[in-house]
């Protein structure tokens, strides 16, 4: 019952929307004043405006069908595909266990530099450039980890 009443609403209030324009100017102020009312428009020095035609949108197009695919479309059974997913995972783990590696030997190279003062380094922001690369390479390999470990949980 609601729609239907919001139904006839729409369609009751359908001329309205595309009423005309007057461009009203007061002779007073000459101030404008854009009217969409006829019989104020009489009233006051209007001028009925041509506003065109409405504007409109056409419907979205319907989402069409996947493509099939063709007989000479290249495929790979399923053995072959698990074969290629097991090799993947295997350069994939030999790959974290190489970063793993790296990150250890950057984080003992971080920590001898951090032992080490220099004669030169009277201040510590000296001391924090020098470490600088050094934190920069940690925290490379341990993104690298990171993002190894994401890449083999998602593999199959």
């Amino acid at each position: 019952m609601r729609s239907r009443n919001l139904l006839l609403l729409l369609v009751l209030a359908a001329p309205y929307a595309h009423a005309q324009i007057w461009e009203c100017i007061d002779p007073q102020s000459g101030a404008k004043e854009l009217n969409n009312d006829p019989a104020s428009a009489k009233n006051k020095n209007c001028v009925r405006k041509n506003i065109g035609p409405i504007n409109t949108v056409p419907a979205p197009r319907p989402p069409q069908q996947p493509a099939q695919k063709s007989a000479n479309f290249p495929s790979v059974d399923g053995d072959t595909q698990k074969q290629r997913d097991a090799e993947r995972r295997q350069i994939l783990e030999r790959e974290l266990a190489q970063e793993q590696r790296s990150l250890e030997t950057a984080r003992k190279q971080l920590a001898e530099q951090k032992e080490i003062r220099l004669g030169s380094e009277k201040n510590f922001a000296r001391v924090e450039e020098r470490l600088k690369p050094y934190e920069d390479r940690v925290r490379q390999h341990q993104n690298n980890i990171e993002s190894l470990k994401k890449e083999l949980a998602n593999a199959r």
